[in-house]
């Protein structure tokens, strides 16, 4: 914003000095505090919502904050977005992207991200083993073409909101009783025949899974995977999970560290991995949220839920209670 003649100037007298000849013979004029108008403060938001406004020569300024491109027809994400690393809030909805780059998880200072009503078919597992798992706090998936979250999903720990309407999911992360922090979920009007077990382990202030074809629960028909004898392997796992023993790819094959990772808890408080008993049951979404949006349109606020037996013991003594109490 400097008057382009002192400037040149300035600069002539300081070349002068530098070689130590005499700069009083240049007109330099007297120095003037400059005003708040002429000092152009660092852009912290920009908002695009046509592709005709789109910069195609011009870099977005590093100092962004908020940036939302919306309605430009994206295919991809643009790479000069992903050098933005001041970005807290990136609002890419209503476009056409089909695939999230890895270098997105550099972002991390990013908390709020909005891809809804785009063409994803998945949400990368390294997006969620990336810098994203601490600073991400609100993140948009809805009105896309998801059939499942991947494991690591649940390491997203710092999620407060998350949004899963209008796409094709068939199941929720199984761990996704981990996300402790998570206060708002919706995921209306998707393909669930039912819910993981881990989920009675969410706090909730809001749910909404309106539109999903859940299943009608009958404990009375388990899906019977049991084993008898246990093999080696099935009962060194439940050790190693029931006694919190360490492991990792330097100890375990990876394979086994990731049948760990998603080992099922009965409800006597053990875990199983390939040998259970499987049933669904009914719970009342009331018990995991404060706020419940109606199931169906009958009223209902209640879901199934996958619930696990490591024994013929404890199964049977869950299905005494439940004759009885019927």
């Amino acid at each position: 914003q400097a008057n382009v003649i002192n400037l040149k100037t300035f600069l002539s007298a300081v070349r002068l000095a530098h070689q130590g000849n005499d700069a009083g013979v240049l007109p330099l004029s007297t120095l003037v505090p400059a005003k708040n108008s002429d000092v152009e403060k660092p852009k912290t938001k920009m908002i695009i919502t046509s592709r005709r406004d789109y910069p195609l020569t011009k870099s977005f300024p590093f100092s962004l904050e908020h940036l939302q491109t919306s309605y430009c027809k994206l295919a991809r994400i643009d790479s000069r977005v992903l050098c933005l690393r001041r970005l807290r809030k990136l609002d890419l909805s209503h476009n056409h992207i089909k695939q999230l780059p890895a270098t997105l998880g550099d972002l991390v200072c990013l908390q709020e991200l909005d891809l809804h009503d785009n063409h994803l078919e998945a949400f990368s597992g390294a997006l969620c083993s990336s810098g994203l798992q601490k600073s991400l706090q609100l993140l948009d998936l809805s009105q896309n073409q998801i059939q499942a979250l991947p494991l690591e999903f649940c390491q997203l720990r710092g999620l407060v909101q998350l949004r899963l309407d209008d796409n094709a999911l068939l199941r929720l992360p199984c761990r996704i009783g981990q996300l402790s922090r998570l206060r708002f979920l919706s995921a209306a009007r998707n393909k669930l025949p039912f819910l993981p077990w881990d989920f009675r382990n969410l706090s909730l202030e809001n749910l909404d899974l309106f539109g999903n074809p859940f299943e009608h629960p009958n404990p009375l028909v388990p899906n019977i995977q049991l084993k008898i004898p246990l093999t080696l392997l099935e009962c060194a796992a439940r050790a190693t999970v029931n006694h919190r023993i360490p492991y990792g790819c330097h100890l375990l094959p990876s394979h086994l560290c990731r049948d760990l990772e998603v080992a099922k808890t009965c409800r006597c408080g053990s875990a199983c991995l390939s040998s259970f008993i499987q049933i669904t049951v009914t719970m009342n979404l009331h018990h995991v949220a404060h706020t419940v949006v109606l199931v169906d349109n009958m009223g209902g606020t209640e879901a199934p839920v996958l619930c696990y037996f490591c024994s013929l013991h404890c199964y049977s003594q869950f299905l005494d209670r439940h004759l009885q109490s019927h």
